[in-house]
């Protein structure tokens, strides 16, 4: 099974129903796909209600998947807000059973930032979060290039098998050693996750000293067919070796993540069932 979604909920303005408000974006999206990825939860970790809210809003089998909240993958700058470590990781946890208890968690994303390179610190790092998000799905994804150098990639995908920890393959900017190669391997039998960032070269290093322009510049990307054919090929060789594979399109900063994802849908032959029912599909006859 083919899982195909959005980063986000909250700007992809061509699966809205124009009479809609900004409370009702998550019904409306859930009802053109399956999944998306909460990002949310990396700025900080959500109230539960917030959680309860969005499993109420979505059907029964849709899925999230769960970005882990910045201070467990060391982008936090600073000190924490919270007295310690552990009470960190036990309010996370705590924010994300709910998903997990309704069937709707499909996997917590732990994303390490780019000066987070192939070390023996770093790899006791990885071991350590996974120990504290025991009972969780849990899917890394590395940003430093070395993990997957000649030198050290077996050992990179051996040690996710090792900690039965989901691969995330990524297509992004090559753009020197903050970016990674699209290596699409399989660690566990079950599941897989592809990131989709689009390919912005100029815009992947962040330059300006403004996070937040940078963040818009950096996603703003527009597939072709040439390249979603090769992100095609490497789904459908994932789907060999595993139950599912969840892809998520995070190319949003020019809305072109909603129309690249329908395109790449209607490309594998995939109709979903089950989703929220929907008055008008936005996208019918464009493709």
């Amino acid at each position: 099974m083919i899982q195909i979604g959005l980063t986000g909920w909250g700007d992809h303005p061509d699966v809205y129903n124009s009479s809609s408000s900004k409370k009702e974006k998550l019904i409306d999206y859930s009802a053109h796909f399956p999944i998306v990825e909460l990002d949310a939860t990396f700025y900080a970790i959500q109230p539960e209600r917030n959680i309860r809210k969005w499993i109420k809003e979505t059907p029964d089998n849709f899925r999230f998947i769960v970005k882990a909240y910045q201070g467990v993958t060391g982008h936090h700058r600073g000190e924490l807000p919270y007295a310690s470590v552990d009470e960190m990781y036990n309010l996370f946890r705590l924010s994300v059973t709910p998903l997990q208890e309704a069937g709707k968690l499909a996997m917590i994303l732990v994303q390490f930032p780019p000066w987070f390179d192939c070390t023996k610190e770093n790899v006791e790092e990885i071991c350590f979060v996974c120990a504290k998000l025991h009972g969780f799905d849990i899917a890394v994804e590395f940003r430093h290039q070395s993990w997957y150098s000649p030198k050290f990639q077996p050992g990179t995908l051996s040690l996710l098998k090792k900690l039965n920890v989901i691969h995330s393959v990524c297509d992004e900017p090559q753009a020197g050693q903050g970016s990674i190669p699209l290596i699409a391997n399989t660690t566990r039998p079950d599941k897989v996750l592809v990131r989709l960032h689009g390919r912005n070269v100029a815009g992947w290093r962040n330059t300006t000293g403004d996070d937040k322009a940078w963040r818009k510049v950096r996603y703003l990307y527009n597939y072709n067919d040439t390249e979603l054919k090769e992100i095609q090929s490497a789904v459908q060789k994932l789907k060999q070796e595993t139950n599912e594979v969840f892809v998520i399109f995070n190319n949003n900063s020019g809305g072109h993540a909603a129309q690249n994802a329908k395109h790449f849908q209607k490309m594998l032959n995939i109709n979903y069932e089950s989703l929220t029912p929907k008055q008008l599909d936005f996208f019918e006859g464009e493709f």
